[in-house]
């Protein structure tokens, strides 16, 4: 039965179970983004708040795009549990480097996808990738710009105000 049941879909199931694992980690990193925003939002570092409302936004969306990716091409889409995520942080710039470690490990995880979809001649899936690639790319140079931000301006007195206003002009210049 199992076999008929794969016909149904032109996804291997090494390529599904993949997907579906990006899916949850599309999820936990839209959950991370909102209690990042909550925690700034507490500390009053309004546009930081608004830069990770938008980022957990953006995850949700390429959570629902792999999704819809895998129910369409007959698979099946499992929605994924969150849990531990962290709320506190001791910094401004410990959020902004978790921020940058976290989008690293979904471009690693990205990549991990794009090699198991060419191993299995998966052309569909490798090509639906390509977008992913491209916005990882993006992902990864905001994140860093904002780091650098704590270096050139930094920290010290109204160095933290700064940034905030910064941060919120960051995200268009990627």
């Amino acid at each position: 039965m199992k076999d008929l049941v794969r016909l149904k879909t032109s996804l291997t199931e090494e390529v599904e179970k993949i997907l579906n694992e990006q899916i949850r980690m599309e999820a936990n990193s839209s959950s991370k983004y909102l209690a990042m925003a909550s925690w700034c939002e507490e500390k009053g570092y309004k546009h930081s708040a608004e830069f990770f409302y938008l980022q957990a936004e953006e995850e949700r969306q390429h959570m629902l795009k792999i999704f819809k990716y895998v129910a369409e091409m007959g698979g099946k889409a499992i929605s994924p549990e969150v849990s531990h995520v962290q709320h506190d942080y001791a910094t401004l710039r410990e959020i902004f480097e978790t921020a940058l470690e976290q989008e690293i490990s979904v471009t690693h995880a990205i990549y991990r996808i794009v090699d198991v979809a060419r191993k299995v001649r998966d052309y569909g899936t490798d090509k639906f990738m390509d977008w992913f690639v491209a916005e990882q790319r993006e992902e990864e140079t905001v994140a860093r710009r904002v780091l650098e931000l704590f270096d050139i301006i930094g920290e010290e007195g109204q160095g933290l105000y700064f940034i905030d206003q910064a941060i919120g002009k960051v995200r268009g210049e990627a």
